[in-house]
């Protein structure tokens, strides 16, 4: 393991705030940088105050770094202008602050929104290459872009990046398409460590879900890895069933890999013209 610490982007976000204390206990030093000022800064973290999209300011944070975890971004769906600039611009940045730095490992919070239009299998598990990039919005264009910015520094540069497709990371599933897709906060920890560990991995694109019964989703290439996954959705389903019943595979969200942003729910040009005051809310 490298001395230097992990250069953690977006670490006031709920990701950031589960690494921040889960990577010290796995013995990584955290430095913490956020557009806004941490709540509270840990005893042994760094805190960086910066804009991810600042390339000065980037390469100025990932100095001395061991590697970069780029969680930074608009994390659902908003107009183009925000997305290309946070997202895209945010993503380009980080891997170039890494490169100019000479950090070796960046890992990347991807999404399977970068795959939203995939439809859900009748049986059996999608890998990785069962999933090629169909966004399901500009959100998910900004995940396919990141992973693509990923490979070319891979290539181009030698670097080892690692891309996660995140599912649903919260504290627990809260709606019926989580029993599936749930990340849970030690599970987060686990994968982003196993990425941040892995020996010598180049370019590699994994699902970041938990060893949930009802997962859509392989996890070879996550295992492969190192990740061990220790949680599991299904205690949650009893509840989440009552609640909201079992809709099954023809259900529109529980249809095709991306849920409700497949829908047009999260149509971008509503939400667009909604930001310029040409259309009410829904």
């Amino acid at each position: 393991m490298s001395v230097g610490p992990v250069l953690v982007t977006g670490a006031a976000g709920l990701i950031g705030g589960w690494l921040r204390g889960g990577l010290p206990e796995r013995g990584w030093a955290v430095r913490s940088l956020d557009v806004v000022p941490l709540v509270e800064v840990r005893p042994g973290e760094d805190e960086v105050v910066a804009d991810v999209t600042d390339l000065a300011a980037m390469v100025d944070a990932a100095a001395g770094a061991s590697a970069v975890v780029h969680l930074a971004g608009i994390a659902t769906e908003s107009t183009w202008p925000a997305i290309s600039h946070v997202n895209i611009e945010g993503t380009y940045c980080a891997l170039e602050a890494a490169r100019r730095a000479g950090v070796r490992r960046v890992v990347l919070a991807s999404s399977n929104h970068a795959t939203g239009y995939t439809p859900r299998p009748d049986e059996g598990l999608l890998t990785e290459a069962d999933a090629p990039h169909r966004p399901d919005t500009y959100y998910g264009v900004s995940k396919a872009t990141m992973e693509a910015l990923g490979s070319l520094y891979a290539d181009r540069y030698g670097m080892d990046v690692v891309c996660l497709r995140i599912g649903s990371a919260f504290p627990e599933p809260t709606t019926v398409r989580q029993l599936a897709t749930w990340l849970s906060p030690a599970d987060t920890v686990g994968l982003v460590h196993a990425a941040l560990t892995a020996p010598d991995p180049g370019f590699a694109v994994v699902w970041g879900v938990s060893d949930n019964t009802r997962r859509w989703w392989d996890l070879t290439a996550a295992r492969a890895l190192g990740y061990d996954p220790v949680d599991d959705a299904e205690p949650f389903a009893a509840a989440l069933v009552e609640a909201y019943g079992d809709p099954g595979p023809a259900d529109p969200v529980h249809a095709r890999v991306g849920g409700e942003y497949a829908t047009g729910a999260f149509d971008a040009e509503r939400i667009e013209a909604q930001q310029v005051g040409l259309a009410e809310e829904p």
